[in-house]
């Protein structure tokens, strides 16, 4: 994996700075991350008063332009709000419920869950007045689901799916040379798919900022032909005019290669576009002697398009893409620059331990380079358009891809999906299939579903002619769907006949999308169904499926089928198949929710790698079944492989291409020894042996040097180690961690899909509104009887119902809060918003301010301890009234929220099987050294130290 690393092209999202600029001045590009400095708190699907009371007023946010109200107002006070920063996954935090949704991994979130099934998001920024002129929108990569975008009380628009990426224009909305607020409203409570899926704005945001006439978002197609020792690039540009007058231009492209070298450049003049119009502009290229993009060279090529008006350039528009070609054969399968190369994929879903769904960038190339070690080179998007990032990682590693549809239709909502699909990921080398759609069973045997895939089919060749179209078919094979799609995706083909398919339509191109769903526990080599464990051994998990093994197998033997997809590579939240409660994760992975390799991974590596591969399993840890029988198995590509316990030969066995080797060998404690051979030479050894208690903690980190950017991360193995040195597997201990430095710890796992352990552990926040707020008019503000702890205040009228009354010389309002023993045992914030002109403020009979002058929402007054009471405690205000200044005014009626916080717990997690997990990010204050302390019962503290250099 290390050597891996070295081939990255990192493309992270920078923070305050310009990814893209051009020319000079308020014309240059810039697309900023805005995923730092929000603000978030949890809303109600129904409930108006727990919604921030949004869409109450006189006049809603779809009535009138600029009337967003409650949490969607500029002015709305977010001060008592969690801080945080994005991508972030509200899902991941939350506690486990019987009551949850087996699909979702029994996350406390859906219908049966209010409480936690909105979430809105704020946060503010400034827009410089030398912007003013500029075209700029505000840019989601993803959020989960049904978010609803405000910015300065505008409404903008709703998108339903959690998977698509959405832009907005704000250009004529921004206070510049101001603040300006953004406001999204997530609703998760109805689910999309049927595997955990998140919450919350899980994937980038970004500003981007472009003169009037720019290239479109996702403006750019370059395709590429090869032959006679040159490439031909045909390159599309899509170019808008926001400009109130018709613009005239020309367009300059230059390719460079992976060094910044010039290999190619072209302008075009004489181009003109009137206003509000988007043009297609089309232009060709020529390279000699390309370097093509391959899973074992992912060469990559940059082109940077330059919008001139008058030889000055207004834009700059940077793509990076592959050259490469692509074909796939009805009898001879895939192939990828003219050489055949077997498909050897997996399945997966965009979810990782610790951090859900908001997975950053450096683990998305954690992940693919994962899956490339154990053998794989391609990778099924499964059943959802991926993060921008995910792909990014698949072209710098060289991994192939499925891009997936989420929802077959063919109206303008669906139709319109695959389109944005397809315009943002058409540049990624990467890619080499779109999927129109995954087991539609209510329509993929029907003539409905023929009908709509054969549109789909012909929708996405009208956008992109250099790739397949696939859909994913899981039975009934020779009807509906299957009979007219171009590249046909087999799911499980023990349920049916791909070699009948095949005679019944020899023209048709096939491949298995998904296939061998082998259940097993990482480290468990003895099912025990009450504790919902299941053997690593690789096995049939139902008659109608394949184990891994025999999937492989049927594929490598029909070289008309381009290879498969493991379903999964990594195991994933949600779907504990053949489980309920209280598993709440898959069983189905190669690797688990963290990563770490089951031992069927290193099956593939023996068969799909080009390395050679020893592996022994299981551990040899077996205290109390002395003598009793276990079954020992290897996993190789050697010719031959013989087995030796503490010394003595178990015997020499040939391996089977595509196979395994078992012995079956009565327990004793010592050393197993496996050694391989090739052509009659020895060419490898493997040992496992019979470990001591823990003796000592180890850490290991894929990486000791992160960015200080808030967004990189360092993923840290946590193992034990016997007085030996060597992993015990069978280790449970809990460790507890602690960070130092400008660094925090965003997740821990152990990859256990029955653990219901946090995989967060943050602040607690209690923000508690006044309740029962009276009011009394009195003559003057020196009060000290009202202001009492325990006054009579019976008699008084509801707050503000007199509020119109100008006579009134000034109010006292009364209320309460009521508080629990725990809550009681830190001081409280009290976030005030002005209700008077002038105003004195007592807890429980103490002054907290005297005489406070009219602030809308700019004091906090602390609460002490030992103001605190268990039970109904009191605040009064004394106040001037507000005058209004217009009949229409609407004084503030709110006077804020007091807040009660404490600290986070100490982070946490047992060892499964040996192993557990941590992953830590930069903060992004400054650069220095973070360290990571590992303590657990009876062991010496561990530290690690990792370097965050700007």
């Amino acid at each position: 994996m290390k050597t891996l690393r070295l081939l990255l092209l990192l493309f992270v999202c920078p923070l305050i700075v310009s990814a893209q600029t051009a020319g000079s001045g308020q014309k240059s590009r810039a697309h900023i991350c805005i995923d730092t400095g929000w603000r978030f708190a949890y809303g109600h699907p129904f409930d108006a008063a727990k919604d921030f009371n949004n869409g109450t007023g006189y006049f809603s946010y779809f009535a009138k332009a600029g009337y967003g109200d409650g949490a969607a107002a500029a002015d709305f006070d977010d001060r008592p709000w969690r801080k945080l920063d994005l991508p972030h996954d509200w899902a991941a935090e939350l506690g486990f419920s019987e009551k949850g949704s087996y699909s979702h991994g029994f996350k406390a979130l859906g219908r049966n869950f209010p409480e936690s099934s909105v979430g809105w998001y704020r946060k503010k920024f400034t827009i410089p007045q030398q912007d003013y002129g500029r075209h700029i929108t505000i840019a989601f990569d993803g959020v989960f689901r049904n978010s609803t975008v405000w910015v300065n009380g505008h409404y903008l628009g709703t998108e339903l799916s959690g998977y698509n990426g959405f832009e907005y224009d704000i250009t004529q909305l921004l206070n510049y040379g101001g603040d300006n607020t953004i406001a999204v409203r997530v609703d998760a409570t109805m689910e999309e798919g049927w595997f955990y899926e998140g919450a919350g704005i899980y994937r980038h945001v970004w500003l981007n900022k472009t003169s009037p006439l720019h290239i479109a978002a996702n403006g750019t197609f370059v395709s590429s032909t090869v032959g006679n020792g040159k490439a031909q690039l045909t390159i599309k540009t899509d170019i808008s005019n926001y400009d109130i007058g018709a613009d005239n231009f020309a367009i300059v492209q230059k390719v460079y290669d992976r060094q910044g070298h010039l290999l190619a450049t072209k302008q075009t003049d004489g181009h003109a576009l009137q206003p509000f119009k988007t043009g297609e502009y089309s232009s060709q290229l020529d390279i000699a002697h390309p370097k093509l993009w391959s899973v074992d060279t992912p060469y990559l090529h940059r082109l940077v398009t330059t919008i001139l008006v008058n030889d000055v350039p207004v834009d700059e528009y940077v793509t990076r893409f592959g050259i490469r070609t692509l074909r796939f054969d009805a009898n001879t399968g895939f192939y990828l620059n003219g050489k055949r190369l077997e498909i050897k994929g997996t399945n997966n879903h965009q979810e990782h331990a610790g951090v859900g769904t908001a997975i950053p960038d450096e683990l998305q190339y954690f992940r693919i380079a994962s899956l490339k070690q154990m053998g794989s080179n391609a990778y099924r998007c499964s059943h959802n358009p991926p993060t921008p990032q995910l792909l990014d990682a698949c072209d710098s590693l060289g991994m192939l891809v499925i891009d997936e549809n989420r929802l077959m239709g063919i109206d303008e909502y669906h139709l319109g999906n695959l389109k944005k699909m397809i315009d943002r990921d058409r540049n990624h080398p990467s890619v080499i299939s779109w999927s129109v759609g995954n087991e539609e069973w209510g329509i993929e045997n029907s003539e409905t579903g023929a009908r709509i895939a054969t549109t789909m089919q012909s929708f996405v060749k009208s956008l992109d002619t250099t790739r397949a179209v696939t859909a994913a078919f899981s039975g009934g094979w020779g009807q509906g769907l299957s009979g007219v799609m171009d590249l046909i995706g087999f799911n499980y083909i023990a349920q049916e006949n791909p070699d009948a398919q095949h005679q019944k339509f020899p023209q048709q191109k096939g491949w298995g999308t998904e296939e061998g769903s082998t259940f097993a526990t990482r480290g468990i080599y003895f099912t025990n169904d009450s504790l919902h464990y299941k053997s690593a051994y690789d096995a049939k998990p139902r008659p109608n499926a394949y184990s891994i093994e025999e999937g492989w197998n049927y594929y490598a033997k029909r070289p008309f089928l381009a290879g498969m997809f493991i379903w999964t590579g990594f195991d994933y939240r949600g779907e504990p198949t053949p489980y309920g409660w209280p598993s709440i994760g898959s069983y189905f992975g190669m690797l688990d929710q963290c990563g770490f390799a089951k031992d069927d991974a290193w099956y593939l590596q023996a068969w799909w790698g080009n390395k050679p591969v020893l592996h022994l399993l299981p551990h040899w840890n077996w205290k109390g079944k002395e003598g009793q029988p276990i079954n020992v198995w290897a996993y190789s590509n050697c010719d031959e492989v013989e087995l030796f316990l503490n010394g003595k030969t178990q015997g020499k066995k040939a391996m089977a291409k595509n196979g395994h080797l078992e012995w079956t060998i009565p327990y004793s404690p010592g050393t197993l020894k496996a050694i391989g051979y090739t052509g009659g030479k020895q060419v490898l050894t493997e040992t496992v042996q019979t470990t001591g208690t823990p003796q000592a903690i180890s850490l290991e980190a894929h990486k000791n040097t992160l960015k200080a950017d808030a967004q990189d991360v360092a993923v840290i193995k946590v193992s034990l180690l016997d007085k030996k040195g060597l992993a015990v597997p069978d280790a449970g201990n809990e460790i507890s961690f602690k960070i130092e430095g400008p660094g925090r710890i965003i997740g821990v796992g152990n990859g256990n899909p029955t653990s219901l352990e946090p995989d967060k552990y943050l602040e607690t926040i209690v923000n508690m509104p006044i309740e029962a707020l009276k009011e009394l008019p009195v003559p003057d503000t020196i009060r000290k009887s009202e202001t009492a702890e325990n006054f009579d205040d019976s008699s008084w009228k509801k707050a503000f119902t007199n509020i119109s009354d100008t006579s009134v010389k000034a109010w006292v309002y009364r209320g309460s809060i009521n508080l629990t023993d725990d809550l009681t045992q830190s001081p409280l914030s009290f976030f005030y918003k002005s209700i008077g002109r002038k105003q004195s403020i007592y807890f429980n009979g103490h002054l907290l301010a005297a005489n406070v002058d009219y602030h809308k929402d700019q004091d906090v007054f602390n609460i002490s301890k030992a103001f605190l009471k268990a039970g109904k405690n009191s605040i009064v205000i004394v106040a001037l009234p507000i005058k209004k200044i217009h009949p229409w005014d609407n004084p503030n009626q709110d006077p804020g929220v007091i807040q009660f916080k404490a600290p986070a717990a100490a982070w946490k997690r047992k060892l499964f099987n040996g192993l557990a997990q941590v992953i830590i990010q930069s903060d992004g204050s400054h650069a220095g050294l973070i360290t990571l302390t590992a303590t657990s019962a009876g062991l010496k503290e561990k530290k690690i130290v990792i370097n965050a250099d700007k």
